[in-house]
């Protein structure tokens, strides 16, 4: 059976960083349940082999297991938790960063009628569906080159655009094309998520973000809720609060001037919000992080 093989590879070639000797190629593996806790998707593939987690978006709830997949096309603000991991049975998985200019390669090779049409709209930026067998056939190939050295470097890539392919017409494959099709609504709004995501300490209007992107307002709020399940402006506060708690896991004693950093001129406010969301006030929250040591928690495994 593939998942079996495939979580024997996981095991076998699992490394602290989750690295591989294939660029782009992740391996995971999770032996707790940790709380829920805040990350960045990246624009990943994960398919789980063993095991079980649960990522929330915005308002929108993601469960995927063993033999089933998540693609994230976007970089998005997300909150994990692995919901079956321990010592005996830990979770495993496989990961492939998803780079557009791979998919708009396959796109144009494509011939008339390779691809389903793309609706209208932009789609979510992450998707969950069972893995069909030819999708875990290629994960379970590309895995195997790890054990071939010799052969690594000419089968690798080829295998890559092969679950590439599998991605782009499968299930989910609407919200993998428009990673590669330059003037798609996901391209216009991964474009002002990129720009929110550098300038999160800066004050903006919707109107502005939507002209740089290249839509009207009306369509940008719609696609960009869309995609993030978030409002432009809620997804701010959700990049400054997490780029609050990564200042504060190494500047503890200085939560006035984290907030400041991150574009909070009201310490109260900057107090208030960020308890709403990591569950606690900064201070105490900084203390905590200091001493945990926890798994990634983004879409993998």
């Amino acid at each position: 059976m593939p998942l079996e093989e495939l979580r024997t590879l996981l095991a076998r070639h699992v490394r602290p960083d989750w690295t591989t000797a294939i660029d782009g190629v992740l391996v995971s593996k999770v032996d707790r349940s940790d709380p829920p806790t805040p990350s960045m998707s990246g624009m990943v593939l994960a398919v789980i082999a063993q095991g079980a987690k649960r990522l929330a978006l915005g308002d929108r709830i993601y469960e995927y297991g063993p033999g089933q997949f998540l693609v994230a096309s976007v970089d998005l603000p997300v909150t994990g938790q692995f919901t079956r991991a321990d010592p005996d049975h830990p979770a495993l998985g496989f990961g492939l960063t998803l780079e557009p200019s791979a998919v708009a390669e396959l796109l144009l090779k494509a011939g008339p009628g390779d691809t389903p049409r793309t609706g209208a709209g932009a789609p979510s930026g992450i998707a969950v569906s069972d893995a069909p067998p030819a999708l875990l056939d290629a994960v379970v190939r590309l895995l195997r080159l790890l054990d071939e050295p010799r052969d690594r470097a000419a089968l690798a890539p080829l295998v890559k655009r092969e679950i590439l392919w599998r991605l782009i017409t499968g299930e989910q494959g609407a919200t993998v094309r428009q990673l590669g099709l330059a003037d798609s609504s996901l391209s216009h709004v991964s474009r002002a998520v990129r720009w929110i995501r550098e300038n999160y300490a800066q004050p903006f209007r919707v109107e502005d973000v939507a002209r740089m992107s290249g839509m009207s307002p009306s369509a940008f709020y719609r696609n960009f809720q869309a995609v993030t399940a978030m409002s432009p402006i809620q997804f701010q506060k959700q990049i400054r609060l997490q780029e609050a708690r990564l200042l504060l896991a190494t500047h503890p004693g200085d939560v006035t001037g984290v907030g400041q950093r991150v574009g909070y001129d009201d310490p109260s406010q900057f107090s208030r919000e960020y308890r709403r969301r990591f569950g606690a006030p900064p201070s105490r929250d900084a203390a905590r992080l200091r001493d945990a040591v926890r798994a990634p928690a983004g879409v993998l495994p």
